[in-house]
């Protein structure tokens, strides 16, 4: 029998296999500007995922794209990209006013209902607005209760300190069908060079609830928040520590976790209400809209594409956790519940086709140990944004590098500044960047980079490197 020669197909063979081999290392390669920052910060490859696509699809760069990662705060993108298809970016979260009662000469004879809609950026601002159009209908005194009723949304079960025990920070703040301000306090605080004590100023204004100035020091303005050592409890806030002359003007933001939500919002009403020549005899308590009650007056939120922005470019988390609560709330139907919410964005991923495998939605803003998602399912989720009519408001909701938002301080001074629309995350063991950029040669490029790493913020410049590495070579 004669034997074949085999010698020159095994060697097209193999080159084919090396040759398809070196592809597969070329797509896995990381890019050297970041490859060199996790040398140095001694983060491991494993650690990291890539995927770098243009905004038709085509992939040109991915590193550990189908595995699942923290992705800290750029789970921001994903609920927000499937609210504005659900809602629609027009849509509006609406306060309302209720009352069984009858308004008689100048007084209300009964129980007045503040009704909840999910608002995710209700101020005290609105509220005011609200309680002024009822003083402009004749209400001077409102003789019975307030009744806050936040029945829309599922009670948050979460301990404010549960996360890493600051529960003062704002981020921290849980949602509420009738959440007001993100139950904050903002405290401005001024250096008085003729007195002991430094000045300050609050908003929202609040009955009853005291505040002790802080001493001043003549220490550098390093850590000033560290050193003032705010105390909080339902009643007062008071400084054990002591404020920096030289830190000039400065805005200390806090949450007042010492307080319920009904508490917070009684102390504004009743505030706001005294401002405008109002009286009110009666408490506060939860309850529901009684069926008798007629709606006194609505306040409209601003539109969806207005409330993503303020989500994506300073990363609210508290807004984006309202939100992912408002894709499952019903007037009338049981209350919204997170994961009912995350049923609905998992459901939208999958209609497109967007592989959800990898994604574990908790609470929908990435201030999370539980949540996950896959870089190339978030690329999906950002090219599926691309393709629809609403991508002009998706992207504008975007931090632009350089400029605003989360990245409006990195990347000054190179030439990508302008060039990107940037998500950012970050937790203590999350650094993380998604969006869009516009490359020196024209051509859009989607990117989507996550590192989970218990050193990954000092991998941060890494980061910045690739997205000018991205400019520079595509």
């Amino acid at each position: 029998m004669k034997r074949l020669n085999l010698q020159p197909l095994t060697c097209l063979v193999l080159l084919l296999a090396l040759s398809s081999c070196g592809t597969l290392q070329k797509r896995e390669v990381l890019p050297d500007p970041l490859s060199v920052s996790l040398a140095q910060t001694g983060i491991p490859s494993t650690s990291v995922a890539l995927d770098i696509r243009s905004v038709d699809g085509e992939r040109l760069l991915a590193h550990n794209a189908d595995v699942a990662f923290k992705p800290a705060s750029l789970m921001k993108l994903v609920t927000t990209a499937a609210a504005l298809e659900l809602l629609g970016p027009g849509y509006r979260w609406i306060t309302r006013l209720h009352s069984s009662a009858e308004i008689s000469v100048d007084t209300l004879n009964g129980d007045l209902v503040i009704e909840g809609g999910g608002d995710p950026r209700f101020s005290h601002e609105d509220l005011a607005r609200l309680l002024r159009r009822l003083r402009w209908m004749g209400v001077r005194e409102i003789r019975g209760d307030l009744i806050l009723d936040s029945s829309l949304f599922e009670p948050a079960a979460a301990d404010p300190a549960a996360f890493d025990s600051a529960p003062e920070r704002a981020y921290n703040a849980l949602p509420d069908a009738l959440l007001l301000d993100a139950k904050a306090l903002s405290v401005v605080l001024v250096p008085d060079t003729n007195a002991d004590r430094a000045r300050l100023s609050i908003e929202p204004p609040m009955r009853d609830f005291i505040i002790d100035p802080p001493k001043q020091n003549d220490q550098p303005c390093i850590r000033w928040r560290e050193q003032l050592k705010p105390v909080l409890t339902e009643k007062w806030l008071r400084f054990e520590g002591s404020f920096p002359v030289s830190c000039g003007e400065r805005l200390l933001a806090l949450h007042l976790h010492t307080l319920s939500n009904v508490q917070y919002v009684d102390a504004v009403f009743r505030q706001l209400w005294s401002e405008l020549g109002g009286t009110i005899t009666g408490s506060v308590r939860t309850g529901s809209v009684p069926a008798t009650a007629r709606e006194l007056l609505a306040w409209e939120s601003m539109t969806l594409a207005e409330i993503i922005r303020d989500i994506n470019k300073h990363s609210n988390n508290v807004m984006a956790r309202q939100l992912l609560l408002s894709l499952a709330a019903n007037r009338g139907s049981a209350p919204a519940s997170p994961n009912a919410g995350a049923v609905r964005v998992l459901d939208w991923m999958t209609r497109h086709r967007i592989n959800a495998q990898t994604v574990i939605i908790e609470n929908g803003s990435g201030l999370s140990r539980d949540e996950r998602i896959s870089v190339g399912a978030l690329s999906s989720v950002l090219q599926n944004a691309w393709q629809s009519p609403l991508m002009p408001e998706f992207i504008a909701s975007l931090p632009l590098v350089g400029i605003d938002g989360t990245m409006g301080r990195r990347l000054q001074a190179s030439s990508v500044r302008g060039q990107a629309h940037i998500k950012t995350g970050a937790l203590i063991d999350v650094a993380s960047i998604a969006g869009y950029l516009t490359a020196r040669s024209g051509r859009r490029i989607i990117v989507s980079c996550i590192i989970n790493d218990a050193n990954a913020s000092a991998a941060r410049p890494g980061l910045d490197a690739l997205l000018q590495w991205i400019y520079d070579r595509y």
